[in-house]
């Protein structure tokens, strides 16, 4: 781990007229399970297929159907909840949650209320070097999705594609442990981050994999502590649910907006009412949906379709056997086996193609050199076009070529960005380049010092200067890298200059 002592950032602090407030918030994230196949039926869950094609007939609800248990959705909701530390339950069951909407076809959800599969976990949410939140895992379970209701198709008629029925999603819900907006995104990245290094989701926001509930409610400062101490909700205030916020900047916003709306009604005299409210990032604002539910409002009962789930000790063993390693665990390896910074171990591993595309550059290599070159080099270029590792036109080998190249003195840090131009437009490899193209670095000191002799006989005023001013001397150490097309080497240069110039 980390050798680091980490601070617990302060609450978000929004001051109104009557005094300050503070935020309270908890979310509940639908990630979608990474499995090829629906949580009670074989249909498929490919996205952007025709819309009813990947419909089974227990999805449509079709008399006589009945579910039957997915066992691959059901190792990664397990594999989920060991990577955040959780209490995996041995024995879970599935409930029938009772409501109606027209994509819902069976009239209720099949999830787990009573005894859900994974227990109490936690996360750590790194917020700045040194700065993280403990956010505690209040329980993850398995529920299948509903249809998507569409209704800009016709002006007179909705339509309704069940394709995403049936699939397999893990309600991943947090305890009121946030304190503000930036935490609460934070914290959908972190899960994010761990469920795609553990391969259980995807986390695609933009497709609906990744969806996020957002609980937001204010209280006065002390208020959260003694809850804390009590875990008395009434100290928390009331709060409101924003529903499926699908982008982190939309969960900021949301809540910022949510907040200081609450605050305008308490400071007013009024009471928050708890409901459901949807954001609508056109007007930078939340609305009323409907009344929030209750469990009882949903008349929850054991699905009498499903026996319990019973798991074995042995298999769960097996799962954790199989983990990889994890973002918090890679990025204190990067820090002590690479000698990076805590940032840019971060930066690397953020993403796992990202990781390990840095790993294949910097094995056997310079650690911080190759790290310098991912993050500024590659990454920079990356970001510029809009693309991701995955389509970069440098390979990891490549760019260990230049790494190497840089290492043994065959070319210099500038004539290396050259040949990483030339190898990121072409395809070339970079051995090849400077081959070619003649880009080897001089290290003839022969070479070099009759370089150096030529500018100083050229410039015998300038000479002068640099002897009453030694900082002037960089501006030979420039004219001789121009005078050998920059392929001199760079320290033999100053060393050179230094001694003719008697500095």
């Amino acid at each position: 781990m980390l050798d680091l002592t980490y601070e617990t950032p302060k609450p978000k602090v929004i001051a109104g007229a009557t005094g300050d407030w503070e935020l309270v918030i908890g979310l509940e994230v639908h990630a979608q399970v990474a499995s090829n196949a629906k949580l009670f039926s074989g249909a498929s869950t490919a996205f952007g297929a025709e819309p009813n094609s990947n419909v089974a007939f227990v999805d449509a609800a079709m008399p006589g159907m009945l579910p039957v248990i997915n066992e691959g959705c059901v190792a990664l909701a397990v594999k989920t909840g060991l990577g955040l530390k959780a209490q995996i339950n041995l024995k879970s069951a599935f409930d029938r949650k009772n409501y109606f909407y027209p994509d819902l076809p069976q009239g209720y959800q099949i999830s787990q209320l009573y005894h859900p599969i994974v227990g109490e976990g936690e996360v750590l949410v790194d917020m700045a070097p040194g700065i993280a939140r403990r956010v505690r895992i209040e329980r993850i379970h398995l529920e299948q999705d509903a249809g998507k209701s569409i209704h800009d198709m016709d002006p007179n008629l909705s339509f309704v594609d069940l394709n995403r029925t049936g699939v397999a999603l893990m309600e991943i819900v947090s305890r009121p442990d946030i304190r503000g907006p930036e935490e609460a995104a934070a914290y959908v990245g972190k899960l994010r981050q761990i469920m795609r290094y553990l391969g259980t989701c995807n986390g695609d926001m933009q497709n609906g994999n990744l969806r996020a509930d957002v609980n937001v409610s204010v209280c006065r400062p002390g208020d959260y502590e003694k809850y804390e101490a009590s875990q008395d909700f009434s100290h928390l205030g009331t709060r409101c649910e924003i529903k499926n916020m699908n982008s982190m900047r939309f969960i900021q916003a949301a809540i910022e907006y949510e907040a200081r709306r609450q605050i305008a009604i308490l400071e007013d005299g009024g009471s928050v009412t708890q409901e459901t409210r949807l954001y609508d990032p056109d007007k930078g604002e939340t609305r009323s949906m409907r009344s929030k539910e209750e469990a009882h409002d949903y008349r929850y009962f054991p699905c009498p379709d499903l026996l319990p789930l019973e798991i074995e000790q042995g298999w769960v063993d097996d799962i954790a056997a199989s983990l990889p390693e994890l973002p918090d665990a890679k990025k204190a390896r990067f820090v002590s086996e690479y000698g990076m910074t805590e940032y840019d171990a971060g930066v690397l591993t953020a993403d796992v193609a990202n990781a390990a595309y840095f790993e294949e550059v910097a094995s056997g290599r310079d650690g911080k050199l190759a790290a310098n070159w991912v993050i500024n080099e590659l990454f920079g270029r990356l970001k510029k076009e809009d693309h991701d590792i995955t389509e970069s036109p440098v390979s990891a080998a490549q760019l260990g070529q230049i790494i190497e190249l840089i290492g043994s003195d065959t070319i210099s840090g500038k004539i290396a960005k050259d040949v990483f131009e030339i190898a990121y437009t072409t395809g070339r490899d970079p051995a090849e380049i400077v081959e070619t193209e003649g880009m080897k670095q001089v290290t003839d000191t022969g070479a070099i010092e009759a370089a150096v002799d030529q500018v100083i006989a050229d410039n015998p005023a300038q000479v002068e200067k640099a002897k009453a001013n030694p900082k002037l001397a960089g501006w030979f150490v420039g004219q001789v890298m121009k005078a050998t097309g920059g392929k001199a080497n760079p320290k033999a240069v100053n060393e050179l200059v230094g001694k003719k110039l008697g500095l």
